[in-house]
């Protein structure tokens, strides 16, 4: 029968035992980047997945290495912040990066949790960071984005 959604699976503490999942982030940005990897990597390792680590130089070089990764790992979470700036470079790597993990996960038949920030200002992106007093918490709602589509995949590919 179909599920209603988000309610029928919930992630507990065991909901990534025997998942190998990937984290990438992005460096540039550090100080916002640092802290959506770390939330990340919590969020996981909470519901017992195994998690592997990488760092890559900038958001463009998320889903080269995303796909690499779908390889090897049941799922895939890339993190980065891409802040606007005065020309449209920021345009053309925001656009690059979603359609380039989007493509890494439908090209896998894998989940990939997208953590890039894409912001108009540092303030932004502190308040989706998850630090202190932030309104939301982009690195461990991406984890547990790919978690449970891990999760809703492996119930719909066992009712064939």
């Amino acid at each position: 029968m179909p599920s209603d959604g988000l309610a029928d699976i919930s992630l507990t503490r065991d909901s990534g035992a025997g998942y190998r999942i990937a984290v990438i982030t992005a460096s540039w940005n550090a100080e916002i980047t640092d802290r959506l990897h770390d939330h990340a990597v919590s969020a996981l390792r909470e519901t017992g997945a195994y998690v592997d680590q990488w760092r890559v130089a900038g958001a463009v070089e998320l889903p080269v290495v995303a796909a690499e990764a779908a390889k090897n790992f049941d799922a895939v979470v890339a993190n980065g912040c891409v802040i606007r700036g005065e020309t449209a470079h920021f345009d053309h790597v925001c656009n690059a990066v979603t359609y380039g993990l989007t493509r890494v996960s439908l090209d896998s038949g894998k989940p990939v949790g997208n953590g890039v920030l894409t912001v108009e200002n540092q303030a932004q992106a502190v308040a989706r960071a998850g630090g202190d007093g932030a309104v939301e918490d982009k690195g461990a709602d991406a984890a547990r984005a790919a978690l449970h589509s891990l999760l809703v995949l492996r119930d719909i590919r066992s009712a064939r």
